[in-house]
């Protein structure tokens, strides 16, 4: 795994001819350009660089059609499509005769990533260009929070087109430390490399941290750090983690491709189970109509490329949300209730996916779920939920009859291969609904 490894000086001479290889190609700092590359060193550090020397990156998923593709990128003003053997011919060029653009110390801007389109088209998210100062304070507020040093050493797990692994690898070259980066995630060779020390501080989503759990717990660790966000997690997946690596390893915290709401260290969490924290600094919360908005500084304030109603709709003043819905306790802690666009109404009572999944995400075997609402003549919108894993029907109705008020059991239980996801990589709420409606003696 070693080969994967990138330090920060390999990272700035990859970076290096990178932007040399640019400006060969007349593409000027102020460009966007969009990426469309696995996983990789390479791709890492040119993101790296473009970040640092003032190109708007844009990392997508290489599996994507070229109709998705170019669906997505239809409204940015796009300059170059950087794929693998365009960024492989670029990273390796050491003959470049094309002084590169010098890379400042912080990052310009923040990468362009995409909504998920829970409310149709996907809508890339931007942050501006950052003044040196504003992009200063944006650094110390990662580094208040993470504590990213020279001799840390990350691990990647999930894709770079994904917000929060990339923020995380970005933010520890920034400080000097290194970066793992595999082609994809595989439970075994992860749960080696931690146990084999190399590893100080990762990111996972929870299936990653579920699979590692289950297939390759290590026995022993050097980390100081595993974060974890992106999903719901479960119980019993939290509570193994916290006994295996630690309650001062394991944090938690909420954010979305919009911004970063909230932190939960796992000695927070065993008295407030469920939360997922409170504000972090620099932030408030407050809760309208069941909504959570944040307050943020001025420097992590963002707008939806080119569409103004669907940004203004987003900002009161300096607070934004992003339409999910949730409670905060007597001590500030927040919990999540799901999207209000995600709401089902059955029967006319109203049931949150997000808890009848949180609790159904309990039963051993569970990998991933998704509770939706199908049309249903008696009660309107009937609750189902697609479900992956070692399970059985029998066993997850017999949990939510243990677990659940009868209006929030799912009256249909579909277990499926796998779940259909957006380009985002999170589960494509609509396709699971369509694809349950289809289904005889469903709808």
């Amino acid at each position: 795994m070693r080969m994967f490894e990138l330090s920060r000086r390999d990272a700035e001479l990859l970076a290096e001819s990178f932007l040399a290889g640019l400006r060969g190609r007349d593409l000027a700092p102020g460009a966007v350009l969009a990426f469309s590359c696995p996983n990789s060193p390479r791709l890492l550090a040119a993101v790296f660089g473009c970040l640092r020397a003032g190109y708007a990156p844009v990392v997508l998923s290489p599996s994507l059609t070229d109709h998705e593709r170019a669906d997505m990128l239809s409204d940015l003003p796009v300059e170059a499509v950087v794929d693998d053997p365009l960024l492989h011919e670029l990273c390796d060029d050491s003959a470049a005769s094309v002084e590169p653009p010098a890379m400042g110390a912080h990052f310009r801007c923040r990468p362009l990533h995409f909504t998920s389109g829970t409310s149709g088209r996907p809508k890339a998210v931007w942050s501006g260009w950052l003044s040196p100062e504003a992009a200063e304070a944006s650094a110390a507020d990662e580094q208040s929070v993470w504590s990213f040093a020279g001799s840390d050493r990350h691990l990647v797990n999930g894709p770079l087109s994904h917000s929060a692994p990339l923020r995380f690898a970005l933010n520890t070259l920034l400080h000097h430390g290194s970066v793992i980066v595999p082609p994809r995630f595989e439970a075994e060779a992860a749960g080696e490399l931690v146990a084999s020390g190399q590893v100080t501080t990762t990111f996972m989503a929870p299936v990653h941290l579920q699979r590692i759990l289950t297939q390759a717990p290590p026995p022993s660790h050097a980390l100081r750090l595993l974060a974890h966000a992106g999903s719901a997690c479960p119980t019993w997946v939290k509570q193994q983690a916290i006994e295996l690596f630690g309650e001062a390893v394991v944090t938690e915290f909420y954010g979305s491709t919009e911004g970063q709401f909230t932190v939960c260290p796992g000695t927070e969490w065993a008295a407030h189970p469920g939360s997922v924290g409170r504000a972090r600094d620099g932030r408030r919360l407050r809760i309208l109509e069941g909504q959570i908005w944040c307050q943020v500084p001025r420097y992590a304030r963002f707008e939806y490329w080119g569409d103004q109603e669907k940004t203004g709709a987003a900002w009161d003043g300096d607070w934004f949300t992003v339409g999910d819905l949730g409670r905060l306790d007597a001590d500030g802690y927040l919990y999540l209730e799901g999207r209000r666009t995600d709401l089902i109404v059955t029967g006319g009572v109203n049931v949150y996916p997000a808890e009848v999944e949180r609790i159904l995400g309990e039963v051993r075997g569970v990998t991933k779920i998704c509770v939706v609402g199908v049309k249903d003549e008696q009660w309107g919108r009937r609750v189902c939920a697609l479900v992956t894993g070692d399970v059985t029907e029998h066993t997850v109705n017999e949990y939510a009859a243990a677990h659940l008020a009868p209006y929030k059991r799912p009256k249909t239980v579909v277990i499926a291969d796998e779940l259909p996801l957006t380009h985002s990589g999170k589960i494509d709420r609509a396709r699971v609904a369509q694809g349950l409606e289809s289904r005889p003696g469903v709808a």
